[in-house]
């Protein structure tokens, strides 16, 4: 029998020195990765996604400090992260009562722009305290009352010079002359026109809630209520006289009248319904409707019917008043058409491009 011999002390030692070796480099390898890993985390530190910046903060303080002085107005506290401006301004309303939310302005820097009431407010921070500068806006009217005020003026202006108060004209000049049906005409366009910018107001415009300062309320109600006036009293004084081409200018100049007005109205009406669909923001398209072609060739088709309503009305009544109010206002439609077509190339840019704000170009 062969017996199995037991390998010698040197041998044994041997063999165990190598396994020991095998097992000691096993270990090195791995506390060098480990090194390494460290060393790469160490050079390329790996930021938190943006979403989760405020994932661990409950609420957020708001300090409101004055615009001017820098002094604290007052500390909003426990606002929750979904909550959005308009919330800070009603807690800031409780705070101090004698500033009501919409004449309260916030800006994240002290020449910045005025925040939105919709803007979240989570998106504001950076740390828990958030700190806005506050403005007082003064006295606000909301956009609807603002219309209605200006519009309702001039329709009850015109109609008390055309039943010929006895405080305005003289009674009996007035029950002498006769007069000419163009006044008559005149007066059923004007109503027709302010009537129509009442409906409008109530029923087609969209307003977003917002506000604007009382002041220029009163410049817009001076300005129409005034213009009317001086407008209505030449018309309807018992000596005006009637226009130079007689019943053929009026008549012309009558129909192009009641052709802007319709005009006007259905280019509202498209505006107001341009995102009815539910789908991406685009230009309002014309449509079957021949008054809605305009917007071919102007991005605001509704401040050109606009102007077209008031020339109309200068040619169809053949006054001076008339004249310089048709004057200011294609002035001030320019402006405003300018300014509108300034953000729609930015917003539409494809379909706004070939287009001219307000007077149309054909080429």
């Amino acid at each position: 029998m062969h017996r199995r011999q037991k390998p010698s002390a040197p041998e044994h030692k041997r063999d165990l020195a190598a396994h020991g070796g095998a097992l000691s480099v096993s270990h090195n390898d791995t506390r060098s990765f480990f090194n390494f890993s460290q060393l790469v985390l160490a050079a390329g530190h790996l930021k938190s996604p943006p979403v989760l910046k405020h994932s661990k903060i409950t609420y957020f303080e708001v300090e409101i400090l004055d615009v001017q002085s820098k002094k604290q107005i007052c500390i909003v506290d426990k606002v929750p992260p979904s909550s959005t401006l308009l919330d800070v301004k009603h807690k800031f309303h409780k705070a101090c009562p004698q500033w009501y939310p919409s004449r309260v302005g916030l800006q994240l820097e002290r020449n910045g722009p005025y925040l939105k009431d919709s803007i979240n407010i989570q998106s504001l921070a950076v740390s828990s305290i958030i700190t806005l500068y506050f403005t007082d806006l003064g006295q606000q009217v909301g956009w609807t009352t603002f219309f209605l005020t200006e519009y309702t003026g001039p329709l009850l202006i015109y109609l008390l010079f055309y039943i010929r108060l006895s405080t305005i004209y003289d009674q009996v000049e007035s029950t002498k002359n006769f007069r000419h049906p163009v006044v008559h005409l005149a007066c059923f366009c004007h109503c027709l026109h302010y009537i129509r910018h009442l409906l409008e107001t109530l029923f087609v415009h969209k307003f977003s809630g917002g506000h604007t300062p009382l002041k220029n309320m009163i410049k817009g109600c001076a300005f129409y209520w005034g213009f009317t006036s001086w407008i209505a009293y030449y018309i309807n004084h018992p000596r005006y006289t009637p226009p130079s081409f007689g019943h053929r200018q009026v008549s012309f100049a009558a129909l192009a009248f009641l052709m802007c007005e319709a005009g006007n109205h259905f280019i509202n009406v498209a505006l107001a319904h341009q995102n009815h669909s539910g789908l991406k923001a685009c230009f309002p398209s014309p449509t079957y409707n021949p008054f809605t072609w305009l917007f071919l060739l102007v991005s605001c088709p509704n401040y050109t019917y606009e102007v077209g309503s008031w020339i109309s009305f200068a040619v169809m009544t053949q006054t001076l008043p008339v004249g310089i109010f048709a004057f200011l206002m294609i002035i001030q439609m320019s402006l405003w058409a300018q300014k509108k077509h300034k953000l729609y190339l930015k917003r539409f840019y494809p379909e706004v491009r070939r287009k001219t704000a307000m007077i149309p170009i054909v080429f």
